[in-house]
């Protein structure tokens, strides 16, 4: 796959508080997606095998449009790197996220590749606005052990 998104940022937490905040449903579910976006139901099986479930809900002028996305866990390296394939359900296009965590000493550089997905598509701009969310969450627990 030659279209992929690549994103870098440098978090504000240790690498264990940012994996926590991609494997823990409950905490994924306080960030993923973009600015307005909901996600009212993440189910996470975070093991190599394990499948993943998350639906986003925004909402749009007809009422609140819902986006289920699934997929499975390929590789699982606690902290360090976590891949998973992503299908969103009805398109029937299968992209890999690969996340990985580099330990900065009390920060973390974070590298996510989303293959399958242009580097100007929305899916771009809707990781972007994650990632701001992101660095809000992990900002507001900052001092909370982990």
């Amino acid at each position: 796959m030659t279209d992929a998104v690549r994103i870098e940022r440098v978090l504000d937490a240790p690498a264990k508080s940012v994996w926590r905040m991609w494997t823990d449903p409950d905490e994924f579910r306080t960030w993923f997606g973009p600015d307005g976006a909901t996600v009212p139901v993440a189910e996470l099986d975070v093991r190599v095998g394990g499948a993943r479930r998350v639906c986003m809900e925004v909402e749009a002028p007809g009422g609140p449009v819902q986006m289920w996305f699934t997929g499975e866990h390929r590789e699982v390296v606690e902290n360090q790197r976590l891949v998973y394939t992503e299908t969103i359900e009805g398109r029937g296009h299968d992209t890999t996220v690969v996340v990985e965590l580099e330990d900065l000493g009390g920060r973390t550089r974070m590298v996510l590749t989303h293959h399958g997905v242009p580097a100007d598509s929305p899916g771009a701009t809707g990781w972007s606005m994650a990632f701001a969310k992101l660095a809000g969450r992990l900002a507001l627990r900052d001092g909370s052990s982990y």
